[in-house]
């Protein structure tokens, strides 16, 4: 009896052993006949807009790529996006990167909060944001004439460097911006780099310049690229308000000059392709000195 008891709790302490499944034979097809079908789909507009441009009577050229730094206006509306895409950049992550990190670290229970009033952009659509904006632009200098207030308001519309344009973007990129912050600080131990600089001496400017931003490059890298990415390709904000950027030049060139207006604008999504790939490669890199 004592044997038989031995031998049963001898069996019930071996696990049985785990059922292998077999992968079905051509599982991974259907995988790849989905990423053909997508290939598909962005390359084919790609493909037909660059043939497009290069197609001529008398066969195939690029003249028309080279005529896209003398064109008219040019210029004057790429340096101008450029322009106000790197101060929204600037504004939006010297707002949003104390605010993540004091977030992260001293304020948790504010987490829900500035969550929901970075995602108010997208909850509020654009169209109405910029009736709002050009409605109070256009009643504010009579109303404040003579005034400080109201030169303030004719700076913001100058139409050199619309600082208005600045301050809406910077408003719109909130939502992209804190997102790609705040996964950046989860995945970092902020908190003990902090603490031991502080221990050391350094000043809450020191810590966010000579330890935050360090950890977050890849972080902060995606924030600005998102950034650039709207401003360079928002077109209805600027068109409403009056301002000519990037994307109104292209526009107001398709009806007179198509296959330029074309060839700027896939000039313009490769070079968002080579950042992107630039801002993956510096990632991957990062992570593989981190792993060694």
């Amino acid at each position: 009896m004592t044997a038989l008891a031995e031998s049963v709790a001898g069996a019930g302490g071996v696990a049985p052993e785990t059922p292998v499944r077999r992968g079905r034979r051509g599982s991974g097809a259907w995988r790849y006949a989905v990423l053909a079908v997508l290939g598909l789909y962005f390359l084919v507009p790609i493909a037909a807009s660059v043939w497009f441009t290069i197609r001529e009577r008398d066969g195939v050229s690029l003249e028309t790529y080279a005529e896209i730094p003398g064109a008219e206006g040019f210029t004057e509306a790429f340096t101008r996006s450029l322009a106000i895409a790197g101060l929204t950049v600037v504004i939006a992550l010297v707002l949003m990167v104390p605010t993540v990190v004091l977030v992260n670290l001293r304020l948790p229970r504010l987490r829900t909060t500035v969550e929901l009033l970075t995602l108010m952009p997208l909850v509020l659509p654009p169209i109405a944001l910029v009736v709002g904006v050009r409605s109070v632009l256009a009643w504010a200098p009579d109303y404040f004439f003579g005034t400080p207030l109201a030169e303030a308001f004719f700076a913001l519309q100058e139409p050199a460097l619309p600082w208005i344009l600045v301050l809406v973007y910077v408003v719109l990129a909130l939502p992209f911006v804190y997102r790609a912050l705040d996964a950046g600080v989860r995945g970092a131990d902020l908190r003990t780099l902090t603490e031991a600089a502080r221990n050391l001496g350094a000043s809450w400017p020191r810590v966010l310049v000579s330890v935050v931003l360090p950890v977050l490059r890849t972080s902060v890298l995606n924030a600005s690229f998102l950034t650039l990415a709207l401003v360079m390709g928002e077109y209805t904000i600027a068109v409403i308000l009056g301002f000519e950027t990037f994307p109104t030049w292209i526009v107001r060139i398709s009806g007179s000059q198509s296959q330029l207006s074309v060839a700027v604008s896939v000039l313009s999504l490769v070079v968002t392709w080579v950042l992107l790939l630039m801002i993956s490669a510096l990632d991957r890199r990062r992570g593989t000195k981190e792993t060694s």
